[in-house]
């Protein structure tokens, strides 16, 4: 499992998260072969890669990166079969995953990481069928996979740490930060906590206190500015004043026991989901959906060459080791 060596990368699935895969692998020098059986997937991925090409070009591209390296094949197998490293990106169910990765296994070569993207299944059901359990990961990244660098790398029971440590080492290389979940869990860490906020804002549509873009703005114009490199913690002990979290904790400890929040989410009702949609469109408003997906991008390359500059010295980038 010399992630070192990994030259070729196999992606299984071509939607949205197996198209941004192809983008950032290709981005940092590497070849990508795609298999998706859907109508269109080629031309999907294609599109994805040459809509992101120009912003990343702008970012940084490595030397080797090109558009020319990628490739389809029209099976799992022709896909993995002399990959180096394996990256499972097909719809969020339990039985296709694990049949996908039962196939997956019988022609990956031996010491081949295998990774799913999967957002919220737990590694050791996925295991269930495997040939190898001990190198079958979750490896679950965040849209726009090309420019967000996180990817939480989760082990089932049987995951060798060797596998671990391989996938942390492939994904820094092409550019990631690597969260290990040290604990098996659905939903991991962050699309739990992004859960949690999303269960609230419901509740506020619902009870009738905000609308989507009101809420999207208390969001943006306030915690989340911080949330861009302090995260909540940080936030937090900084808020507190030169007493830190010691003495926010004090301050507002007490508030944890009102009941200021939810935690189970309203009913989900068509007048509910009409307000959500209606909300986000009157947002977006008559702006086009991809000029918004650029201007994203944009605005995601642009937040990290400021905290590159500002946040962390030259070469920390204050993210944990991998364990």
């Amino acid at each position: 499992m010399n992630s070192e060596n990994i030259q070729r990368v196999a992606l299984v699935g071509g939607g949205v998260i197996g198209s941004g895969w192809a983008t950032r692998c290709l981005a940092h020098g590497l070849s990508v072969v795609v298999t998706d059986p859907a109508p269109g997937a080629a031309e999907f991925v294609r599109k994805t890669i040459d809509s992101a090409w120009p912003v990343l070009e702008q970012a940084g591209l490595d030397q080797q990166a090109s558009r020319d390296k990628l490739e389809f094949a029209p099976d799992i197998e022709a896909a993995v079969v002399g990959a180096d490293f394996v990256q499972e990106n097909v719809p969020e169910r339990e039985d296709l995953k694990i049949s996908v990765h039962e196939e997956i296994g019988r022609h990956a070569t031996d010491d081949t990481v295998i990774a799913s993207s999967s957002s919220g299944l737990l590694p050791s059901r996925l295991q269930s069928r495997c040939r190898r359990p001990e190198r079958l990961l979750i490896g679950h990244p965040f849209a726009p996979v090309y420019l967000l660098p996180l990817v939480e790398v989760v082990g089932g029971k049987q995951t060798s740490p060797e596998a671990i440590r391989a996938a942390g080492t492939f994904y820094r290389r092409i550019g990631m930060r690597p969260l290990h979940v040290r604990k098996e869990v659905e939903a991991y860490i962050a699309d739990r906590l992004q859960e949690s906020l999303y269960r609230e804002a419901l509740h506020l549509i619902n009870d009738g206190i905000a609308t989507v873009p009101e809420i999207d703005a208390a969001v943006t114009g306030g915690p989340g500015l911080r949330w861009a490199f302090m995260g909540t913690f940080m936030a937090w002990h900084l808020g507190g004043g030169p007493g830190g979290m010691r003495h926010t904790i004090e301050q507002f400890g007490p508030a944890l026991e009102l009941p200021w929040s939810h935690m189970e989410a309203p009913k989900l009702t068509e007048e509910l989901k009409n307000r959500i949609v209606d909300g986000c469109e009157t947002e977006s408003g008559d702006r086009d959906f991809h000029e918004l997906e650029q201007r994203r991008d944009q605005c995601l390359v642009e937040i990290q060459k400021v905290l590159e500059k500002y946040w962390y010295p030259p070469g920390e980038d204050g993210w944990p080791e991998m364990s």
